[in-house]
């Protein structure tokens, strides 16, 4: 079952967000299972939404590809992060690509 990934991680800037794109290349190398991926920043922190295939595609991203780049462009403390199971998802025709 599809998974919805909300993740909010305080005091990350969008320069360090930016740094860790270069660092993992999410969006040249997908990573296996990754649906979606949303970025935007609020009140001083970096809010993600994404949709996964299975929860597990993004506890083997992070392992493997996010979390070994952290340190590597200063992130500092740890996201809040949350799944709940995705009751339906729609991708309107001809989205595609970033910002």
């Amino acid at each position: 079952m599809a998974a919805v990934l909300s993740l909010r991680w305080a005091g990350v800037t969008p320069e360090q967000y930016d740094a860790m794109l270069d660092e993992v290349r999410w969006e040249e190398q997908v990573p296996d299972g990754l649906v979606l991926h949303v970025a935007w920043f609020e009140a001083g922190a970096l809010h993600v939404t994404d949709v996964w295939n299975a929860e597990a595609d993004f506890e083997r991203f992070f392992a493997e590809r996010l979390a070994p780049a952290v340190p590597k462009v200063g992130l500092a403390g740890e996201p809040e992060v949350r799944f709940a199971p995705a009751h339906r998802r729609l991708v309107a025709p001809g989205a595609a690509g970033a910002a």
